[in-house]
């Protein structure tokens, strides 16, 4: 990442006025004197002479010194508010001004510090061990306590979480947040969009998807799930978390504005790649498993993604996840049916010796017993399909009823079946010899029955469909034995 200068993260307002809410607490005129006195002397020492300023860091060590700082603009915060009551164009307040602006000049310098010193250190387990000490300003403007800033012993991670915390609601409270929001946005951001890069997520366009072959984009998808459970898992989940720490109160849109603009843009690339993948024009069946993955990790990540993406100013990625999901369903459905369609439409006349198994048998109930390891992707996605005509009987046992999904998954399991026994019946009459023809339907049902007792195929047919096909095995080769 190129190395941001302090100069390019800096933007102030030439008169930042404080919040005009009316004074809380009655000020005589020498305790506002002595807080603007008190802020002047320990502003003016920690004074950022440039961008460049090497001085020693505000918050280190004992943070004696930043709780000291930090209390000051907080006193000359609560002064402003009082003098812009009592004469909105006094020298007092003009002064006062000009003390805040080089106190947020200095935490605008600590912030970025912290946030580039501290890249590969933040991680969200930390915010439960800063919650019960994190540095905080009440809604009265109250003073920040010596417990508040006790870190000794206490992780990198913890300490600078609330240091970052403490930073934030100066500034924000000061009527500065857009500046402080701009510099956080920024550093992690740019952390945000390295990791998923690492991962192996590439920003491809659509035509570029589809100009790929197949194993190159196969590669990509691989990299994609692997990627995905890191990034809902570890990276979307940690930012949410840092935000909601560092800019949580009191206006929790500011960490929800934030967090957006931090993920957004990684985290519609990441999920956008399914339904471009989901798009390509050649849906074959060599295809339907990868594309089952990618459904089946967008249905298994789905419920954290929402809780992670739940503000209203990310509705646009819960969006791009339902879309990219329903691509995936229909693409599926899609790939089935030209599954279906091409045991359909085969056409060899090869004849087995001896009635032994068929090629097309092995492929088909290969296929379909992978396909059964999908059991609950598919159960999600098969209520949409075309239905075909199945009886009942033919493959729903009575301990099945009343399962959701349980009976759509099994006709359409069932109804495959039902094309290629259908088909293999075709092949038998292509025999010469009767006995023979007897012999192959019953090596390649006897096959059929032996792969779904053998495969998670069992579980979705059940045993009253495994016991009707062991009897049509039974019948063939009793008919064997006869024409013999």
């Amino acid at each position: 990442m190129p190395k941001m200068g302090l100069k390019n993260l800096f933007f102030f307002k030439a008169s930042p006025s404080p919040p005009s809410s009316p004074p809380t607490r009655t000020f005589s005129d020498s305790l506002m004197d002595q807080n603007i006195e008190t802020a002047r002397a320990i502003i003016s020492k920690w004074e950022l002479i440039s961008p460049s300023d090497q001085t020693a860091p505000l918050f280190s060590n004992t943070r004696q010194e930043a709780k000291q700082y930090l209390n000051a603009v907080m006193s000359l915060q609560s002064t402003m508010q009082h003098l812009v009551a009592l004469d909105s164009s006094s020298d007092t307040l003009v002064q006062a001004h000009f003390l805040m602006q080089l106190a947020m000049k200095r935490l605008q310098a600590e912030f970025y510090r912290i946030l580039a010193q501290n890249r590969d250190n933040l991680h969200p387990e930390s915010v439960a061990s800063t919650d019960h000490r994190s540095s905080s300003v009440s809604d009265d403007g109250s003073d920040f306590s010596d417990d508040e800033f006790r870190f000794a012993g206490d992780s990198v991670s913890t300490v600078a979480m609330a240091d970052l915390k403490a930073i934030a609601e100066c500034m924000v409270s000061a009527g500065y947040s857009e500046e402080c929001v701009k510099i956080y946005i920024l550093m992690r951001k740019s952390i945000v969009d390295e990791s998923l890069y690492h991962f192996g997520v590439e920003r491809l366009s659509s035509s570029q998807i589809q100009k790929m072959d197949w194993e190159a984009l196969e590669s990509k998808i691989k990299s994609w799930l692997n990627a995905v459970k890191i990034a809902v898992g570890s990276l979307f989940h940690g930012e949410r978390t840092l935000c909601d720490y560092v800019f949580g109160s009191p206006e929790r849109k500011t960490a929800e504005s934030c967090f957006a603009a931090i993920c957004s843009e990684g985290a519609t690339s990441l999920f956008g790649f399914p339904e471009k993948v989901a798009k390509c024009s050649k849906k074959t069946p060599e295809k339907m498993f990868r594309t089952l993955d990618l459904y089946e990790a967008i249905s298994d990540n789905r419920q954290q993604i929402e809780s992670i993406f739940s503000s209203e100013s990310t509705f646009s990625i819960r969006s791009q996840v339902l879309a990219s999901q329903a691509r995936l369903g229909e693409a599926v459905g899609t790939m089935l049916n030209n599954f279906e369609s091409a045991i359909q439409k085969e056409s060899s006349k090869i004849l087995m010796p001896g009635g032994e198994i068929h090629p097309l048998t092995r492929y088909v109930m290969n296929y379909i017993a992978f396909l059964g390891d999908y059991g609950d992707g598919l159960a999600e996605i098969v209520g949409d399909w075309r239905k075909n005509s199945l009886p009942e009987c033919y493959y729903r046992s009575p301990d099945r009823e009343g399962k959701k999904g349980s009976s759509e998954i099994a006709e359409r399991m069932a109804w495959l079946i039902l094309v290629l026994l259908c088909k293999l019946d075709r092949k038998a009459e292509l025999y010469k010899e009767v006995a023979l023809s007897y012999l192959f339907l019953a090596n390649n049902v006897q096959y059929v029955v032996v792969k779904v007792r053998n495969t998670n195929l069992g579980l979705i047919l059940g045993e009253d469909w495994l016991t009707k096909h062991e009897l049509k095995v039974k019948e063939y080769v009793s008919k064997y034995d006869q024409a013999s």
